[in-house]
């Protein structure tokens, strides 16, 4: 039985255990607990979308080739992956790097097309590549904000917030990694703390530090406690996710993460963070071809560390205002380019992390969910497999917002039936409900309706469906009001995931020690 097979079967017993109550029987029973979780992960069953035609594909494989053969890229602070280009047969030039055109692809054929990363709990596992889709919450902001509190620095316990909340999330599938930044906790040690969070308030998957090359090492170290280090050695148990310094240069910081993570045999994202117009030209053909040049650099680097190892080819284009210099999310240029980037990663026969929930609003309003639902679709539709920023982008990623995470999450429900496209089967094709209601009358009560009616559409935790009347008698709230209520509501819910004891004691033992050898660094 494969992986599709498996997930299948999950979702028709969910679906047998949701029937019977009605609506309103089913509302009440619920409460504002979310349904049953469907599947660990999404079976893509639409097409993806091929934007470009081939003949501007090869102009833009060869325009990157160009790059990489005529102008290079440093490899700055890693004497390792510099002697790993030469022994390739690269040209290396002191810290400059270039490429025969063709090189990198070869390497790559030995990368994984997809791969499973193992959760602690096997029934939360996912498979990263071929037509999967994971989605995962949004990384790296400094500040949280909410409708109480307002925007503010993050903290540790915040992070533990949004894992919770994450965990509660039926929509969402990864635990995710650095949510918001603890700056309560120091940074040469908050590390460790974002690690057991994720251990200990998830069994779900997870992402580790990439910002040191120890702390990387401790990263996996922790998973190896949970895991075995036989296992984790064999199979693929956190992500590291590291960016390109573009343009064109990869700096010694994350090719050290980037290779700790690979020699342990687990994935790393290879994303360029490419700003047009700044780090990167204003035109999306020259920025898609600089992002494919800096990818493959850092996926084939991969694999010279480790051959086989799993690596994800990620992207993140984005725009930027040219009247004021400040970056712009959620826009249709890089929506479009994102799906151009689907099409090259496809070309290379690797999984995808492209694109996400990105919005530059200050508040979860109007203008965040249009940019959010912009940039969302054209990950979906650009065949991403690892979605991040999935939930609670705001703020062009400076800030994490509790309202806006369980929004997202919310439209990530909607993702799945849209991912799932239209079934065509004898109960679906409803011939019997047709002889059964005839001409000109209603399908309300029907036996089709019945028996279908729990399962046949996609129900918003968030969205107000009631008429007008109602709406207004209820206190007139918008939606950010109703996820205010709703991400409280699920934090006092939320239950934590077993974990054997003896593991815990380890990984506090291990936290502890490896804090207590290092002073505290505050930057």
């Amino acid at each position: 039985m494969d992986q599709a097979d498996t997930v299948e079967q999950g979702l028709s017993r969910t679906r047998k255990r949701e029937r019977g109550g009605g609506r309103d029987g089913r509302r009440a029973g619920q409460g504002t607990t979310p349904p049953h979780r469907t599947a660990p992960y999404i079976i893509r069953n639409i097409p993806t979308y091929d934007v470009m035609g081939e003949e501007n594909l090869l102009k833009i494989e060869a325009t990157a080739d160009r790059i990489l053969a005529e102008v290079g890229i440093e490899f700055r602070d890693d004497d390792v992956a510099l002697s790993h280009w030469k022994a390739a047969g690269a040209n290396v030039d002191g810290l400059l790097v270039r490429f025969e055109p063709g090189m990198l692809r070869e390497i790559l054929k030995s990368a994984p097309a997809s791969f499973t990363q193992h959760a602690r709990n096997p029934a939360n596992s996912v498979e990263i590549g071929g037509k999967s889709v994971v989605f995962a919450p949004a990384y790296g902001s400094p500040f949280v904000m909410d409708q109480d509190t307002g925007r503010r620095y993050g903290t540790i316990e915040d992070f533990r917030n949004f894992i919770k909340l994450a965990q509660s999330s039926p929509w969402l599938h990864h635990s995710g990694g650095t949510i918001c930044e603890p700056v309560d906790v120091p940074v040469n040690k908050r590390h460790l703390d974002m690690v057991y969070a994720h251990l200990k308030y998830s069994d779900r998957c997870f992402m580790g530090s990439v910002t040191a090359e120890n702390r990387a090492e401790e990263s996996i170290e922790m998973a190896r406690i949970v895991f075995g280090r036989d296992f984790v050695d064999q199979n693929c148990v956190i992500l590291g996710n590291v960016n390109v310094n573009s343009p064109l240069v990869w700096d010694g910081t994350m090719t050290n993460a980037l290779r700790a993570y690979t020699r342990a045999n687990q994935a790393a994202i290879i994303v360029p963070f490419i700003l047009g117009g700044a780090m990167g030209p204003v035109t999306s053909a020259g920025a898609i071809a600089q992002a494919l040049a800096e990818t493959m650099a850092g996926c084939a680097l991969t694999q010279l560390e480790r051959k086989g190892a799993p690596v994800i080819f990620g992207n993140f284009l984005s725009s930027m205002s040219l009247r004021s210099g400040s970056p712009t999310f959620g826009t249709p240029e890089p929506a479009v380019g994102s799906m151009v980037i689907g099409q090259l990663a496809r070309r290379l026969n690797l999984p995808l992390r492209c694109a996400g929930n990105f919005s530059n609003s200050k508040l979860p309003d109007a203008q965040a969910m249009n940019e959010g639902t912009m940039s969302m679709l054209s990950a979906v539709h650009s065949g991403a497999n690892f979605i991040l920023h999935s939930a609670g982008f705001l703020d062009g990623l400076l800030s994490m917002s509790y309202e806006k995470f369980v929004m997202d999450a919310d439209f990530c429900g909607a993702l799945h039936s849209y991912l799932a496209g239209v079934v065509v089967d004898d109960n679906s094709l409803a011939l019997g409900a047709f002889r059964e209601v005839g001409v000109g009358k209603h399908f309300l009560g029907c036996a089709h309706t019945m028996e279908n009616y729990q399962t046949a559409f996609w129900d918003s935790q968030i969205a107000d469906n009631e008429p007008y009347e109602k709406w207004e008698a209820a206190g007139r709230t918008d939606a950010a009001t109703r996820a205010n209520a709703r991400w409280k509501q699920m934090l006092a819910d939320y239950q934590a995931p077993a974990m054997d004891e003896a593991t815990d004691e380890a990984l506090i033992e291990y936290v502890e020690r490896t804090k207590a050898a290092q002073t505290d660094a505050w930057y």
